[in-house]
C-alpha cells in the first residue's frame, strides 16, 4: 500500500494535472487500463522479496553480468536524485504559496525532517508512519467532489477509451504510462517485503523457508489494495483539474503550484489547500522511498549491509548513500534548477530505466530456479509484458522528442 501511494509522487501529480487541464476527461480511461499492469508488476516484486529474502539488486547481482548491475544502479540513483529534487521543489513551492514563507526555507525544512526520520526511527516504526500518511492522499478524492464534475462525461471517458490523434495527446498518454511504472517503486517494494518479514520474525530468513500460502494471499490483498488506491488518486487528480481548469479554459499549467493556484478562483480556497496538502503528503511518502531505494540498490551492489531496521552504526554505508542522495536532490534546487527542469531530466532517467527494470523483474519471477513453485501466474506475465512494451514505447517517444 505504501509503494502504491508513494508512486503518486509530486512529479507524477504534475503529469496527471497537465492531462486533466489539457484534455479534460479524455484520459480518465488510462487509470482503469493501467490498474492491472501496476498490480501485476507490484505483485511480482512482492513475491520476489518474500521468496528470495533479498532485494532486487542482490537478485540481479547473483544472475546477471556486472555491467547490467552497475548500469541499472547508476541510472536508478541518478533518476532518484533528480526526482527527489523535483519533488522537494514541488512541495516547497506549494507550501510557499499557502504559507508565504520562501520555498528555499521549506526545501531545507523538508529534507532535514525526512532524513532525520529515516536516520532516527527503525523500519517497523517508519512502516506505521507511512501507512497512516497514505490517508493524506484521499484529499484528492475530496477535491474531486468539490470540483463538481460532469458525471455523464466522467462515466463515458472512464470506461470507453478516448483518443485524439495529436502529438500532444499521445505525448500525455505516454507520460501517464511512464509515470505509472516509476522504476524506484519496483526496488522499494522488493526491499520492503524483506524488511517487513525481518521485523516480524526478528531474525534473518532462510531462503529454504518458503512463505506460507496465507502470507502470499495477504500480500496479494495488500498489493491489490495499494494498486487500487494509487490509480484511484491518479483518477481524482485528473478529474479535479478536468472539471475545473479545463472547463474554464485554463489548459496550460506546468507545475503542481500552477494547478493548486488555478483551482482557488474556480473551486474555492479549500480546493487549493487540499491540492497543496496532497502534494506535500505524497512528497513525504515518495522521498523516503526514493532515497531508500537508492540506498538499497547501492549497498546491495557492493555487498554492504542494507536495512532501515538497522542502526546507523551497523549499516553506515547504506545510510551514507541515503543521506547523500537526499542532499544532492536539495543541491540541485539551490543550484538554481527549476522543478520543471528537474522533472524533465527525471523523466529521461526514469524512461531509460523502466523497461530494463521491468524486464528483469519478469525474468526473475518467472524463473523456477529463483522462485521455486511460486513462479508468475499467466495473467501476471501477460500484464508484465504489456507494461514492458508500453514503457519501452514511452522511452522511444521521449528520445524521439529530442529531435523536435
Amino acid at each position: 500500500m505504501i509503494s502504491g501511494a508513494a508512486n503518486d509522487d509530486p512529479s507524477c501529480i504534475v503529469t496527471y494535472s497537465i492531462a486533466g487541464a489539457a484534455f479534460g476527461y479524455l484520459t480518465l480511461w488510462t487509470s482503469l487500463f493501467t490498474l492491472p499492469l501496476l498490480a501485476a508488476i507490484q505483485l511480482m516484486c512482492s513475491r520476489l522479496g518474500l521468496v528470495t529474502k533479498r532485494g532486487l539488486v542482490r537478485d540481479v547481482r547473483t544472475r546477471y553480468p556486472k555491467w547490467i548491475l552497475f548500469s541499472m544502479c547508476g541510472l536508478l540513483i541518478a533518476a532518484n536524485t533528480v526526482t527527489i529534487g523535483a519533488d522537494l521543489g514541488g512541495m516547497a513551492e506549494v507550501t510557499d504559496m499557502v504559507s508565504g514563507v520562501s520555498a528555499y526555507v521549506w526545501t531545507a525544512v523538508y529534507v532535514v525532517a525526512i532524513v532525520g526520520l529515516l536516520l532516527y526511527f527503525p523500519y517497523r516504526v517508519l512502516e506505521r508512519v507511512f501507512k497512516w500518511l497514505c490517508l493524506v492522499l484521499f484529499v484528492y478524492v475530496i477535491s474531486g467532489v468539490l470540483a463538481k464534475p460532469d458525471l455523464r462525461a466522467l462515466l463515458m471517458h472512464t470506461f470507453v477509451p478516448s483518443f485524439r490523434w495529436s502529438n500532444q495527446y499521445l505525448a500525455v498518454v505516454v507520460a501517464i504510462m511512464g509515470a505509472t511504472m516509476s522504476p524506484y517503486f519496483l526496488f522499494w517494494q522488493v526491499s520492503q517485503e524483506v524488511e517487513s518479514e525481518y521485523c516480524r520474525r526478528k531474525r534473518f530468513m532462510n531462503v529454504a523457508d518458503p512463505p506460507s500460502e496465507e502470507r502470499l494471499e495477504r500480500t496479494r490483498t495488500d498489493v491489490f489494495t495499494g494498486s487500487f488506491i494509487s490509480k484511484l488518486i491518479t483518477y481524482f487528480i485528473t478529474l479535479t483539474t478536468a472539471a475545473t481548469l479545463f472547463a474554464h479554459g485554463k489548459t496550460n499549467i506546468a507545475t503542481a503550484k500552477d494547478a493548486a493556484a488555478a483551482l482557488g478562483p474556480i473551486a474555492g480556497p479549500a480546493a487549493t489547500w487540499l491540492f497543496a496538502l496532497g502534494v506535500i503528503g505524497t512528497g513525504l511518502l515518495a522521498i523516503p522511498a526514493l532515497a531508500g531505494s537508492s540506498a538499497y540498490a547501492g549497498a546491495e551492489a557492493f555487498r554492504w549491509r542494507a536495512s532501515l531496521e538497522a542502526k546507523v552504526s551497523i549499516a553506515p554505508k547504506f545510510y551514507a548513500i541515503l543521506v547523500v542522495s537526499a542532499l544532492l536532490g536539495v543541491a540541485l534546487i539551490y543550484a538554481g534548477l527549476h522543478p520543471i527542469q528537474l522533472l524533465f531530466w527525471a523523466s529521461v532517467f526514469n524512461g531509460l530505466l523502466a523497461p530494463p527494470s521491468i524486464a528483469l523483474v519478469i525474468l526473475l519471477t518467472r524463473n523456477p530456479e529463483v522462485m521455486g513453485e511460486q513462479v508468475n501466474e499467466p495473467w501476471m506475465n501477460w500484464c508484465g509484458w504489456i507494461a514492458l512494451v508500453l514503457t519501452a514505447a514511452a522511452a522511444v517517444g521521449l528520445l524521439a522528442s529530442f529531435g523536435h
